[in-house]
């Protein structure tokens, strides 16, 4: 092997992994538990999450036994996270590129988590009922 096929080598394994890092974002448990996305209204929680290169936030806490919508929020989303799977309840949809998508979760008890992915399998969110 030569020097040059190393440093190739190696040039191509820094950007695959800052790729992948900066791919799954930080949300550090600060930043997820300063997150205000989700509301109350006429018995239902309402979560809103955003698609667009990513799901945002990633982690979100919610009110155990009690009815919940997803709100998928998508604004100019053209890449895999407007593709979204979410296995627990059954669901798969590719969203619209613009616009709100509610998805209706039945209610969930304490200790369970809700995960959604994306069509690619890159990208996720989750939603734990407490």
């Amino acid at each position: 092997m030569n020097k040059a096929t190393v440093a190739a080598g190696i040039i191509g394994i820094s950007i695959i992994g800052a790729t992948i890092v900066f791919a799954r974002g930080s949300n550090t448990p600060a930043e997820v538990a300063s997150v205000n996305n989700v509301t109350v209204m006429e018995g239902k929680q309402i979560i809103d999450i955003t698609a667009k290169g990513g799901y945002a936030p990633r982690l979100t806490s919610a009110k155990a036994d009690m009815p919940t919508i997803l709100r998928m929020k998508t604004d100019g989303t053209f890449d895999c996270s407007s593709g979204v799977t979410i296995p627990s309840i059954g669901y798969r949809k590719i969203l619209p590129s613009t616009a709100s998508t509610d998805i209706e979760v039945p209610p969930q008890k304490a200790g369970t988590t809700l995960d959604g992915v994306c069509v690619m399998g890159m990208y996720h969110f989750a939603v734990a009922f407490k």
